[in-house]
């Protein structure tokens, strides 16, 4: 099944969960770094990481959601993009969380109750991406049905005349 939202030819959301999924990842290798060197600026660039990332996942949510509205109802997909959905909803709002408890301290200096809502909020992440893999990789969302391994461009006429 195609992406509802699409740019050249691909699919908008994958394109888009890059970005906030690396910047939540490297907040947290920010905290470890700053746990393990007690070091000024880890913690700051977490804050900001964190920050960047939350909105990023926003953005990506709108494109995700317009493609899974689009998903037949009944079908294991709409359940799995579903779980997928919430389940990072839930890491946005780790994140968030994480990020409002840094907010009042001195550098953004991360209490315990920030950093476990990023570490479980990275830990979550890895398991909704796992979904979203399954998503493309087992039940080919977002994989037009001309995909294959000699497939035309997305931007080739060939491509276009295939309604691709």
């Amino acid at each position: 099944m195609e992406s509802r939202a699409k740019s050249m030819g691909h699919a908008i959301h994958p394109i888009l969960i890059v970005f906030p999924l690396g910047l939540l990842a490297t907040s947290v290798i920010f905290d470890i770094l700053y746990l393990i060197t007690d070091r000024t600026g880890f913690q700051v660039s977490a804050a900001y990481t964190i920050a960047a990332g939350v909105i990023g996942g926003l953005v990506a949510a709108v494109f995700g959601l317009i493609d899974w509205s689009a998903i037949p109802a009944g079908t294991r997909a709409k359940r799995v993009g579903a779980v997928h959905g919430l389940g990072n909803v839930v890491v946005l709002v780790l994140f968030a969380v994480s990020w409002l408890l840094r907010r009042g301290a001195d550098n953004w200096d991360p209490n315990a109750g920030a950093l476990i809502c990023s570490f479980a909020g990275i830990v979550l992440a890895g398991f909704t991406g796992w979904l979203g893999g399954e998503l493309v990789e087992r039940l080919g969302m977002s994989v037009t049905d001309g995909a294959g391994l000699n497939a035309p461009s997305s931007l080739s006429r060939r491509a276009r005349a295939r309604g691709a």
